[in-house]
């Protein structure tokens, strides 16, 4: 299956395998056990405990706790693992699978909310629709993942990183980083750096400033230099490391 070859910024290349509708289904398949099992197991500790409740104590409160407890886990269960669990329900994890951003960085709780909210539309009333969302689109997205701009990546490609030489002419052999603490960058944190950079508006200098002093916080350093050049530095630094990796 071909890879979804991702830009981020203006130096680094990632290329991500989407999940293939198989892979999918069953790891759907093994969280759709999971709840099962779970329920199954409520219901009879529920059954089992109400039945040694002396009728005086038993309300229909008990009742709404128990139907509570059966349906809000298994309702916002995708929703839930994924969102604490980095992109990963149990099905997902043992198939070796993640929900990711198009860009490669996590998914907001907006974007993870969203592909939750559209289950309803294309796996629970039109399981067809999301089936062939998957087969037909280029990145093997559902509906939910195309509304959300996220993607279902194969965890053994995550992050990937591939590179052309002329993308890092300005690293030279004898090129020695400034600031070691670039390589505890994430992807995204230097893409952040690399779009405040790259972007000529009216806002740029504010957004250089802010910017580089949040860096300075984040990375514990002071060094005699404004922030834009601060942030170009870091900028090498991390492409330095980053090239390391290959």
């Amino acid at each position: 299956m071909a890879d979804a070859t991702i830009i981020t910024g203006q130096y680094v290349r990632i290329d991500q395998t989407p999940a293939s509708a198989g892979e999918r289904l069953l790891a759907r398949l093994v969280d759709m056990v999971v709840i099962a099992v779970y329920e199954a197991a409520l219901v009879t500790v529920f059954i089992y405990t109400y039945e040694h409740v002396p009728y005086a104590l038993r309300s229909s409160g008990l009742e709404i706790a128990a139907v509570f407890l059966l349906l809000v886990p298994s309702l916002f269960y995708s929703l839930l693992w994924e969102l604490f669990n980095r992109g990963q329900s149990p099905g997902k994890r043992l198939l070796g699978l993640r929900v990711v951003m198009k860009d490669g960085s996590a998914p907001t709780l907006g974007a993870y909310l969203l592909r939750w909210l559209f289950l309803l539309i294309d796996v629970y009333l039109f399981q067809c629709l999301g089936l062939l969302s998957i087969l037909l689109t280029e990145n093997r997205q559902r509906v939910g993942d195309l509304a959300a701009g996220t993607l279902v990546i194969k965890e053994k490609n995550y992050r990937r990183i591939n590179v052309t030489l002329d993308e890092f002419a300005h690293l030279g052999a004898g090129y020695r980083p400034v600031f070691p603490q670039a390589e505890n960058l994430s992807l995204e944190q230097a893409n952040l750096i690399g779009q405040a950079l790259y972007r000529y508006d009216a806002e740029r200098p504010q957004r250089i400033r802010e910017l580089g002093a949040k860096v300075r916080q984040f990375l514990k350093i002071n060094p005699p230099l404004n922030d834009e050049a601060l942030l170009q530095t870091l900028t090498r630094d991390y492409q330095y490391y980053a090239l390391e990796e290959i």
